[in-house]
């Protein structure tokens, strides 16, 4: 584990105990589907008639292929290949062509664990090569991916051809909610891993903060203070919280999201600029940024940055919000922090979203269903229901003689 996580840091610059945090939870999703495959039954079903017998099996559902972002490639790896092999469907994985040594390893350890040939294939290469062969391939059955919206289109145009099973997780823009009697300060530190955790290069980061105007100016000024605090630095240096982007292609789109922010309006608050670090200068900086009064219509509110960007906006209703919150075609993720448990039960409900997080900043759980609701994708990974989406069902309905 020490290994792989020093090579996924190299590769792709979260500080190292975050790739040890992410390389610990694959195993634990490996070790949970190696379980769960033990527990794949069936069951007998009541008949309506007198003299038949109605018995539901599951069967693997063919041979599956997998595609894998680059920002959490051990844990996505593992989230598509334990419960595959746990079906019984061998598997390709595409592998990020950006940060694909770290899975390298991780397919070494499957074969030096005796896994048979031709069960478990990585494939590197890049997405509109490998990817849509893959897709296309009429001898895949089923394809599980991570990506963008308009990567998945292109993946689920591809495998119409024979009408494959998807599970597409296509990203988010998650709204982070903040009612007048939430804990402010455990709210902006929520908010604030949250936003610029893996410098805001997760599915699940927090893109736009909708914050009650009662308590707008406290959680601001919290959440400014804490930005500000943030020390960037290389991600093998020890006690390095927050380290570079991937590439300059995120540099640049956090400037562009920020300049149509200000253009329209927003107020910069916190970042908004590539540090110099001395000895680092030619790596990917970007200072967490963070937006006030950002404009409704402005890319940090309507769009996925990806990169370490937060926009604050003020409201005034519970409407109003749960409006603003459900504007976008994304889906996937959102936030509420309040005291009021039963309010945040309700504004829950009203949210269209398929992961929701009422006072924590973390909607992944091993044993919960993970997915989007929307444009931000269909099937689900993790607990039960990310083996299932690798099973077909059988019905056999049989006919018993009657007594003699």
């Amino acid at each position: 584990m020490d290994d792989i996580a020093r090579i996924l840091t190299a590769e792709q610059g979260k500080p190292l105990p975050d790739s040890a945090k992410e390389i610990g939870f694959g195993v634990q999703v490996l070790r949970f589907y190696a379980e769960e495959g033990k527990r794949i039954g069936g069951s007998l079903r009541p008949a309506g008639t007198h003299g038949f017998r109605n018995i539901v099996s599951y069967h693997p559902v063919g041979v599956a292929a997998g595609i894998v972002p680059w920002n959490y490639p051990v844990d996505l790896y593992c989230w598509k290949v334990g419960p595959a092999l746990a079906a019984g469907c061998p598997i390709i994985i595409k592998p990020p062509h950006e940060t694909p040594f770290a899975i390298a390893k991780v397919v070494e350890c499957f074969h030096q664990a005796g896994i048979p040939p031709g069960v478990l294939a990585n494939l590197p290469g890049t997405g509109p090569e490998v990817g849509a062969g893959l897709s296309a391939h009429p001898g895949i059955a089923m394809i599980s991916a991570t990506a963008s919206i308009s990567a998945g289109q292109d993946i689920a145009r591809n495998a119409a051809g024979n009408l494959k099973r998807l599970s597409l997780e296509l990203g988010g823009q998650a709204p982070f909610i903040v009612l007048p009697d939430a804990d402010i300060e455990a709210a902006a530190s929520a908010a604030l891993r949250r936003s610029f955790s893996n410098m805001g290069q997760i599915c699940i980061s927090v893109n736009r903060i909708l914050v009650h105007r009662n308590v707008h100016t406290r959680f601001l000024d919290a959440l400014a203070a804490q930005t500000e605090a943030i020390v960037l630095g290389h991600g093998l240096t020890p006690g390095v919280a927050y380290g570079p982007v991937l590439n300059q292609s995120v540099v640049a789109r956090v400037k562009m999201h920020l300049a149509d922010a200000l253009t329209k309006g927003g107020k910069l608050v916190a970042g908004g600029h590539a540090p110099v670090i001395e000895g680092l200068e030619g790596g990917h900086f970007f200072r967490p940024t963070l937006i006030d009064e950002a404009p409704l219509d402005s890319l940090p509110m309507t769009a996925e940055t990806f990169g370490p960007l937060a926009a604050v906006r003020a409201f005034d209703t519970l409407d109003e919000m749960i409006s603003m919150a459900n504007a976008l075609q994304f889906g996937l993720a959102a936030y509420i922090y309040t005291e009021d448990l039963e309010l945040g039960w309700s504004i829950a409900d009203q949210l269209e979203f398929g992961t929701i997080g009422l006072n924590v900043n973390d909607t992944s759980e091993l044993q919960a269903p993970f997915g989007g609701w929307k444009m931000s994708g269909f099937g689900r990974e993790l607990g039960r229901e990310g083996l299932e989406a690798y099973l077909e069902t059988k019905f056999l309905k049989m006919r018993v003689r009657g007594r003699v």
